[in-house]
């Protein structure tokens, strides 16, 4: 069962009260949402947004005892505005975003997330999305696939990367876990290899990023939000990697809708990394609507 990080610091800094409503704008298994539905009792209301239909089944049987206090959507958050607009919901009193892949699709050999079993190269969170990971492999040249690797993973063996898969691909196709990360591995000199991560770590995330479209995603909503807030309204911002959280802190900066209320990013602490070793790269930010 998925972990929900940073939880009591999100109840913290969203603030929910009875009589408010609230947007989970990733809904994963319900662990957000349980939580704000608790500390917004009675009458606290919460839209939760969920692209993934296995996570979202499990989020609402999760949520269920809360009945009609919950509304759970099968859609990106970077569609807020218009679900907001189809429920007839003006405004909001807070909006969360934990921008973390769930364990659900972790540990999922065939969702092709993770090289810890071999399983075709998928990472779509949305299986009705058209292109696939192995697609992005099989189809995009080699500087297509490098600025990919550089500018979603930050991967310095890029270049040396692409090449190897571009050169092995006109032997035969790319399309599992297994065979990406034995590539990645190969193309990288021994030297290089991290010591406390697998080797081919940031190439799939760098993949996973640009079949889901997530940095875009990311930056529609974050500019979007303010449209749909109340004034005084909190955006609360979990990211996982370097690259988000810097375009979360450029919005949040930039948007004149928006007041920063966390100078530095919030952080887990030691009892929470220690339950929770996925928690350890966590951070927090948070802003409130003018």
């Amino acid at each position: 069962m998925h972990i929900s990080v940073l939880g009591s610091e999100v109840i913290t800094y969203l603030k929910p009260v009875s009589g408010g409503i609230y947007v989970d704008g990733t809904l994963g298994l319900g662990g957000h949402a349980q939580q704000i539905l608790e500390a917004s009792s009675p009458a606290g209301r919460l839209i939760g947004l969920e692209w993934d239909g296995q996570a979202l089944a499990l989020a609402r049987e999760r949520l269920a005892p809360f009945g009609d206090r919950v509304l759970a959507v099968r859609s990106n958050y970077a569609d807020l505005c218009s679900v907001l607009q189809a429920e007839g919901v003006e405004q909001v009193n807070g909006l969360l975003l934990d921008l973390g892949v769930s364990s659900l699709q972790l540990d999922v050999a065939e969702r092709g997330f993770s090289f810890q079993a071999d399983a075709p190269l998928d990472m779509r969170m949305d299986t009705r999305l058209s292109t696939t990971a192995a697609q992005l492999v099989a189809k995009l040249s080699g500087e297509e696939l490098a600025d990919i690797f550089y500018n979603y993973g930050e991967e310095r063996q890029s270049r040396r990367i692409a090449a190897h898969i571009v050169q092995a691909r006109e032997k035969g196709r790319v399309d599992t876990t297994a065979k990406l990360a034995a590539l990645v591995a190969s193309a990288i000199p021994r030297k290089y290899h991290p010591k406390k991560k697998h080797v081919a770590t940031r190439v799939f995330q760098a993949l996973r990023i640009a079949v889901n479209r997530e940095f875009d995603n990311l930056v529609r909503v974050l500019d979007e939000a303010p449209s749909v807030l109340v004034a005084g309204a909190r955006v609360c911002v979990i990211t996982f990697h370097s690259i988000e959280d810097r375009i979360v802190k450029q919005i949040f900066s930039a948007n004149s809708g928006y007041r920063i209320v966390t100078g530095k990013p919030v952080s887990p602490s030691e009892n929470e990394v220690s339950a929770n070793p996925r928690a350890r790269s966590a951070k927090l930010r948070v802003a409130e609507r003018v």
